[in-house]
């Protein structure tokens, strides 16, 4: 079924009539017409008169479609029944799946009815659910799509602010190139309780900004709150060795290992960063045999370039770790 040309043409009787009285396609008619213009104001309002006049029908069909239009009409649904935080995850989780879109234009994302009473927790959750298939959002395009979730971020986290809520809700703006606003979020935590994944939060931030020195002291401060924590000493062992700090990188990597002795990616650092300090060829040896292990080809990658550069390592030795890259 052809999409509406223009947002205005969405008049319900009209919409019923081209759909042949089915009130299924015509969500999926006006879905159309939203994902065209979503900030016009027609089709929602024929949603919602849909909604109010064939709401079994519509609600039968939508949970057998399971589509992305239907999770976007099922957003604006729950708004309308006033069931704002599955409102919230809906419209994230399609976003999330249509990031290209601007579907947080929608009116009544930026509705006082729903900035007054969605939770932290469902927005920080929408904000994680936007970021689901890791896309890439530091544009300028993409910084204009997303400045509804901004204001909606700007406007929950200042009358709510959780701190474990706005950690999470930070990552949206960092991955959209907004570092001010991410920080800032860490700053409205912090005012009301220092947590762990705030401090992992703002030192995230300072590392994708580039900025080691900062990012090390906001993951120390998280040590302190979590000292146990194996996977933030194998985080400083890497920002360290980024620093060219290779004795601090194998000692916080040894550290990490006090606490999870097994796990593959903390020995990996610590045989990597030991062999790129002292070109030792047992622990390049070491990385070699761990590295199919590493679930990230990226990080196995970094860690045998870095090992591989160790002083005096044999050429063979270095070209046998080279081949499991």
């Amino acid at each position: 079924m052809a999409n509406p040309s223009a947002a205005g043409e969405v008049e319900l009787a009209r919409v019923m009539a081209h759909c042949g009285g089915r009130p299924v396609d015509a969500v999926e008619f006006l879905v159309g017409a939203i994902a065209s213009q979503p900030s016009a104001p027609e089709p929602y309002a024929a949603l919602a008169e849909l909604w109010r006049d064939r709401r079994s029908e519509v609600d039968e069909g939508l949970r057998r479609k399971g589509s992305l239009r239907a999770g976007l009409a099922q957003s604006y649904f729950f708004f309308l029944d006033g069931e704002v935080d599955d409102a919230a995850m809906a419209l994230g989780s399609v976003t999330g799946a249509r990031p290209d879109v601007a579907w947080g234009a929608a009116p009544w994302f930026g509705d006082a009815r729903f900035l007054d009473a969605v939770s932290a927790e469902a927005l920080a959750e929408a904000c994680l659910r936007t970021l689901d298939h890791g896309p890439h959002l530091d544009t300028d395009e993409a910084r204009h799509r997303f400045e509804p979730w901004f204001h909606a971020v700007d406007v929950v986290s200042a009358r709510s602010p959780v701190p474990e809520a706005l950690a999470s809700m930070s990552r949206l703006p960092r991955a959209c190139g907004r570092y001010e606003l991410a920080l800032a979020l860490c700053d409205r935590a912090d005012a009301v309780e220092r947590v762990f994944w705030t401090a992992v939060a703002r030192g995230t931030t300072w590392r994708v900004m580039g900025d080691l020195d900062r990012a090390v002291a906001a993951f120390e401060d998280a040590l302190t709150l979590d000292p146990d924590n194996w996977s933030l000493h194998l985080d400083l062992a890497d920002l360290r060795a980024d620093q060219g700090d290779f004795a601090a990188a194998v000692d916080l990597a040894d550290r990490g290992l006090v606490h999870e002795p097994d796990e593959v990616s903390l020995r990996a650092a610590a045989a990597a960063y030991r062999a790129r300090l002292s070109g030792t060829p047992d622990d390049l040896r070491a990385l070699v045999e761990l590295a199919p292990d590493l679930e990230n080809p990226a990080y196995r990658e970094r860690l045998v370039d870095l090992a591989c550069a160790g002083p005096g390592l044999s050429p063979d030795l270095v070209a046998e770790a080279l081949r499991v890259r």
